[in-house]
């Protein structure tokens, strides 16, 4: 069982970037033993229309299972969701990736919440 996160961050270490202005999210492979990082997404495509913006930066998520981001509004949230993507948002812009990625597998090796079984159990069906 393993997730695919992505992160909305400027330098690839901090949680420090909205999603609808992100040019850059950066994907790991998270799993109770480990994680890895997988890939850079380009999001960098300049859109006009705001409807339009939110689903391309959706678009470039790919098979993003969870979405890590400073702030996002909630026509975005909602977007996000509907495509099945959790939303989620850091604790402040100086929050650090790797961070979030030990307390989502501690998470993962202990009482999972909810809201990460339901990820979970999805990706497994």
């Amino acid at each position: 069982m393993s997730l695919f996160i992505s992160f909305a961050s400027l330098d690839g270490v901090h949680v420090n970037q909205h999603f609808g202005w992100c040019e850059k999210f950066y994907m790991y492979k998270i799993d109770t033993q480990s994680y890895t990082f997988v890939t850079e997404l380009d999001a960098s495509l300049e859109v006009e229309e705001e409807s339009d913006k939110l689903n391309y930066k959706i678009e470039c998520l790919g098979r993003t299972q969870i979405v890590c981001v400073s702030q996002i509004g909630p026509k975005a949230a909602t977007l996000v969701q509907a495509r099945g993507i959790y939303p989620m948002r850091s604790k402040n812009e100086e929050e650090k990736i790797e961070d979030v990625l030990k307390t989502l597998q501690t998470l993962l090796n202990g009482t999972t919440p909810l809201w990460l079984k339901r990820i979970v159990l999805k990706n497994e069906s």
